[in-house]
């Protein structure tokens, strides 16, 4: 008999949401983890992040550049730092975001048998109430995967220290991935970057009173080497950073084994890309393959 692809230890096995985790999940959206990484793990992403930042280190760069790829360089200043397929770019980053243990709960949240990697962004709050970029509008992430086919994708926020609501934690509108929405605008699919943020705040009053649903903030209080979950269609932003000392963090969005690529129109019948469709192989059909291991490794299957 072939040996599963994929293990853990007893030790990680008690570390995995149980049922009433996974019953919580599907309530409200979110999931605070236990102590999924160790305190030498979290050591090596802030120093392969220092000198990712510092001395421009990385092991290889992208074939080619998407045209909306979120890439801080030194010369855009004391800004929120967005760094995208960092998981590629520099393979210390890489293997800890591919541990088994990351995916396995990942798979338990959505009740998936696999889970691949779909993106994974460094970011850097640096410690400026007043620095706009900082200020995260609320939004959703399903609307920026408009070409993926799943409905169970989910993000893991994956703080470098102990992290709360002075340093602008990610927050959470509890239960806001159950609401109906009122309706999709071509805009949606825009990262919020790209987007008035009186618009967003908008579409969360407008979504919330559809649903006649109060809009319930809760900030993540995350330790060092923990982290939370979110599902795709929970709303999310953060606040200013409010402390001394930067916030840092990785991003890691997941898709379950069963997510593929789905052309989508805008209203005006043009199709929206994703950064990945310029970078992945291409399936028989020619569309962008979305299982391409090279940038959406599996990081666990059952």
């Amino acid at each position: 008999m072939t040996a599963p692809a994929f293990t853990l230890t007893a030790e990680e096995q008690a570390l995995l949401p149980t049922d009433d985790d996974v019953r919580f999940y599907e309530e409200h959206g979110w999931y605070l983890s236990k102590k999924l990484l160790t305190d030498e793990e979290v050591d090596t992403l802030e120093g392969a992040s220092d000198e990712f930042y510092d001395a421009g280190r990385k092991d290889r760069a992208l074939p080619v550049r998407p045209p909306k790829l979120a890439y801080w360089e030194p010369g855009h200043g004391a800004v929120q730092r967005h760094n995208d397929y960092i998981h590629y770019e520099v393979d210390a980053i890489g293997a800890i975001l591919r541990k088994p243990l990351i995916g396995a709960v990942a798979a338990r949240l959505a009740r998936a048998e696999a889970i691949r990697v779909f993106q994974s962004t460094l970011i850097y709050k640096p410690p400026r109430p007043d620095e706009v970029s900082n200020l995260v509008p609320w939004h959703f992430d399903r609307h920026y995967w408009a070409t993926a086919t799943s409905e169970q994708m989910l993000t893991a926020f994956i703080p470098m220290h102990d992290c709360g609501e002075e340093m602008g934690t990610i927050t959470m509108v509890d239960g806001s991935h159950l609401w109906r929405e009122t309706g999709v605008r071509d805009t949606t699919s825009l990262h919020f970057a790209e987007r008035d943020r009186s618009e967003l705040d908008t579409m969360l009053d407008e979504n919330a009173a559809h649903n006649n649903a109060v809009v319930k903030k809760i900030p993540m209080e995350i330790p060092r080497g923990h982290m939370s979950f979110h599902h795709c269609r929970t709303y999310h932003g953060s606040g200013a950073n409010r402390s001394d000392r930067p916030r840092r963090a990785v991003s890691l969005h997941l898709q379950d084994g069963e997510n593929r690529y789905r052309p989508f129109r805008r209203s005006d019948g043009s199709l929206i890309a994703y950064n990945h469709d310029v970078l992945v192989r291409k399936d028989a059909a020619g569309r962008p393959d979305y299982t391409d291991p090279e940038f959406l490794p599996v990081i666990w299957q059952s």
